[in-house]
């Protein structure tokens, strides 16, 4: 039996798989990392982290691997995206990595945006000048920290730096490139209109690749230390969305992903390079060559939950939290929860507005918020949803993956408001397989990821709309979406007031 191992690296640990040509998870290994979090808004990383923490858990799993480590024919990658990681001239590292999640870098965003103008940043880059993005990260460290940049030879994204230090070789590829703001996402290349307009050297970016191209083998030292074998093939992989997408089977034109965790993500297969939504939800090149996705994304998805839980139930399991919703009708009974905990993305990117419950009377018991709570996140979903609807796209099987797809109730939830089927899968490893999806296909395993996807990812259940509660979801979906615009003032007063 032959294996390939998918490398996840997520913003707290690295999670690493063996999976063998079935498509079977034979092992599995998380190493966690802490997070820098010197000054508000700020988030950075050692990269060195990074490396130690997968050199050891890929060292770990060699050793209880019971098999020939030549048997291990490929490695690839998932990755934290639009993490900015600066090199200097002998490719050493010039300060910590700046995250996904550090919000310094508002000014730059508006000096982007009144710089180059938001339609002709969308026509190049497809997506709004964000804090999360790496240009405005760039910018940020040119500005205050103008030595590091003059030092700047070559700049990566987490999981690149991270392939860098195991083969020698300076790559980024699409799908995690896409997520720069520097990237001309229908051309597949460095766009060198914002790398002129913004004085960056065109240097600065490192050669592109596909996501299942092979970039080398692993360094004798790397396979010293880990217990690899040095004939190891190592493939570029791709942005975590991406390869979310990808381990999901996301790879046909009208595949869509629910995603909820923490945050919640909604993700649509594209395969027209000219679609045109305006900048209401982001467009990134696919793990999957000419291809790319649209993805709509909530903040506060899974966490909605988790904070109602902690303030109210802290002690108790969420399978006992969660049990009484399904005796909740449809609706909630009149109470609505909006998941603004943290700001919102999709389709409001304001980090201003707060939540609200809506409609609470004395008849509402616990049970009634628990679902309202679900409810809420569901529809804040379903306005990406929507979105993707009204440019013209076909949403009718939606993959569900993640907190959300772990309780029966809420999947049937996401059928009603999605008015989608809806589909679980029987096992989900995420991106970590989405990665090891590429080193399979990237070995010669399979002819094409959707080859690979056919033998690796299976259904569990399908979920069917129901009619009755989707006609009733329509009107209470209208009605969500009232709140924000009647809130956003109010919350805007509301902030000014915090201590």
């Amino acid at each position: 039996m032959k294996y390939v191992i998918g490398v996840d690296l997520g913003t707290s640990a690295v999670k690493i798989l063996l999976v063998n040509q079935k498509g079977e998870v034979c092992q599995e290994v998380s190493k966690s990392y802490p997070l820098i979090q010197e000054k508000f808004g700020y988030s950075e990383q050692e990269p060195e982290q990074w490396v130690k923490q997968t050199t050891e858990g890929l060292k770990e799993l060699v050793a209880e691997f019971k098999g020939n480590p030549e048997d291990i024919e490929g490695i690839s990658f998932s990755g934290q995206m639009h993490g900015l990681v600066l090199l200097g001239e002998t490719n050493q590292v010039l300060r910590n990595a700046i995250l996904w999640n550090d919000t310094r870098t508002t000014p730059q965003c508006r000096e982007i945006v009144e710089t180059i103008g938001e339609q002709q940043l969308l026509m190049i880059t497809k997506n709004p000048a964000l804090e999360g993005f790496t240009l405005p990260k760039i910018l940020w460290v040119k500005e205050n920290e103008p030595e590091i940049f003059e030092k700047a030879a070559v700049f990566l994204l987490p999981k690149d730096y991270l392939r860098y230090r195991m083969t020698g070789s300076l790559n980024s590829e699409y799908s995690d490139a896409a997520g720069t703001l520097l990237l001309d996402v229908s051309g597949k290349k460095w766009s060198e209109e914002m790398c002129r307009t913004f004085g960056i050297d065109a240097s600065l970016c490192p050669p592109l690749v596909a996501s299942h191209d092979c970039v080398g083998k692993i360094t004798q030292e790397f396979a010293h230390e880990t217990g690899l074998a040095p004939s190891t093939g190592v493939h570029a992989g791709g942005a975590d969305n991406a390869c979310g997408a990808i381990g999901a089977g996301i790879l046909s034109e009208g595949k869509t992903l629910c995603s909820i965790g923490t945050s919640g993500v909604v993700l649509s297969y594209e395969e027209r390079n000219d679609q045109d939504f305006d900048g209401k939800v982001h467009y990134f090149n696919h793990g999957e060559e000419n291809a790319f996705y649209t993805m709509g994304v909530t903040l506060a998805a899974g966490y909605s939950l988790s904070w109602f839980r902690e303030c109210f139930a802290a002690d108790e399991p969420f399978e006992s939290f969660l049990q009484d919703i399904e005796t909740v009708p449809a609706g909630s009974n009149g109470l609505l929860f909006t998941p603004y905990l943290v700001g919102e993305r999709t389709p409001h990117a304001d980090s201003s507005i707060r939540s609200s419950f809506i409609g609470v009377d004395a008849s509402h018991e616990r049970k009634h918020f628990i679902r309202a709570v679900l409810e809420g996140i569901t529809f804040s979903l379903n306005e990406s949803i929507e979105i993707f609807r009204d440019h013209g796209k076909t949403i009718d099987t939606i993959i569900s993956i993640g907190g959300g797809a772990k309780n029966k109730t809420w999947l049937q939830m996401q059928a009603d408001i999605f008015n989608a089927t809806i589909v679980k899968l029987s096992s989900e490893q995420g991106p970590g397989m989405g990665a090891a999806m590429l080193a399979a296909y990237g070995t010669g395993w399979f002819s094409s990821l959707k080859e690979c996807a056919e033998s690796f990812i299976e259904s569990a259940k399908t979920y069917q709309p129901n009619s009755e509660n989707v006609e009733r979801y329509k009107k209470i979906f209208g009605i969500y979406q009232q709140v924000y615009s009647q809130t956003k003032e109010m919350n805007q007063q509301l902030m000014e007031l915090r201590n």
